[in-house]
């Protein structure tokens, strides 16, 4: 038997069949398209699984498991999806539309847990019975798994990450507070760092990277720091000090045996990863205690979603 993991985008609804063993064996995708009715939406995520399974030179009948990673807040009660506003999604039934149209038992899940649930079956948290994961991305989404359990809250939209404040009265978050840590560390936040330190320096390389501001995107201080740029090095620091505060507050919450960071900034390897060590050496709580947190990149890339997916029935 194999399981489906579909991973739902606000560009692709995404499918794969998974094995046993957490190997995916074939995918399919189909575009999200949204706006467009919600019933039309969910009909090509069953399509995208159906494909996935034909790709497999498999049907139906092989699948053990259906599991959806979904933006927004989903209910594990009502198994439905509360709000996901890039979809349509508002109190929508999908988890049993799903089991209609496919005839298997299906959970959905918040794409960030789902894809801590990858890392965590077949990636850099495998064997962690406690883990975090934090993916930099437009904005700050992130998981924690506890003694082998999904943490997921009263209300099921618990471990948001990005929305603890680490600068009060700072920066204004979509949520509604100020001074989030995905207003400092998501690429988003970033890109505005970017921008403020070229106006305030002409004589920077990052303008030879991107001639006007509106160029600018998540890699041009890294280019620039790689350079000898002195002011997308201090760019990529502060952006680091941002990221790392975070990081320690996740450790002495927590105390996961692995912590991994995800997402497009994740790339950057040892030069992201390196300071973040070694800024939580010098700051955790648990600075002298014999086991210590694991601090390393997510493996899984954009199979982490699909995978994760597939195995929600083990958390």
């Amino acid at each position: 038997m194999v399981r489906i993991g579909i991973d739902i985008g606000g560009t692709f609804l995404k499918a794969g069949v998974v094995s046993e063993e957490g190997q995916i064996l074939a995918t399919a995708a189909r575009p999200t398209a949204f706006p467009r009715p919600v019933d039309a939406i969910i009909d090509d995520i069953a399509g995208a699984a159906t494909d996935a399974l034909e790709k497999a030179g498999l049907t139906l009948a092989d699948v053990s498991f259906v599991g959806c990673g979904c933006p927004g807040t989903v209910n594990q009660q009502t198994r439905r999806i509360e709000r996901a506003d890039n979809l349509g999604f508002v109190q929508t039934p999908l988890v049993d539309e799903l089991e209609a149209r496919l005839g298997k038992p299906v959970m959905a899940e918040n794409d960030a847990n789902t894809a801590l649930l990858g890392e965590w079956i077949a990636g850099a948290a495998k064997g962690a019975a406690n883990c975090v994961c934090i993916t930099l991305g437009t904005g700050v989404g992130g998981g924690v798994i506890v003694e082998n359990r999904m943490v997921r809250g009263v209300n099921s939209a618990g471990a948001e990450l990005g929305h603890m404040v680490i600068v009060p009265n700072g920066n204004q978050c979509n949520c509604g507070r100020k001074g989030c840590w995905e207003t400092y560390a998501s690429v988003t936040a970033l890109i505005r760092q970017t921008k403020a330190a070229m106006s305030a320096h002409p004589e920077s390389a990052m303008w030879s990277l991107a001639p006007t501001l509106e160029e600018v995107n998540g890699r041009t201080a890294w280019d620039a720091m790689r350079a000898g740029d002195a002011v997308g090095t201090a760019v990529v620091d502060q952006y680091i000090e941002y990221v790392g505060i975070g990081v320690v507050n996740m450790i002495n919450i927590f105390q996961p045996e692995v912590l991994c960071v995800g997402g497009a900034i994740s790339k950057e390897g040892d030069r992201l990863l390196k300071p973040l060590a070694e800024k939580a050496a010098a700051e955790r709580y648990s600075q002298y205690s014999e086991k210590q947190t694991k601090i390393c990149r997510c493996a899984l890339g954009n199979d982490a979603g699909i995978i994760g997916a597939a195995f929600l029935d083990r958390v």
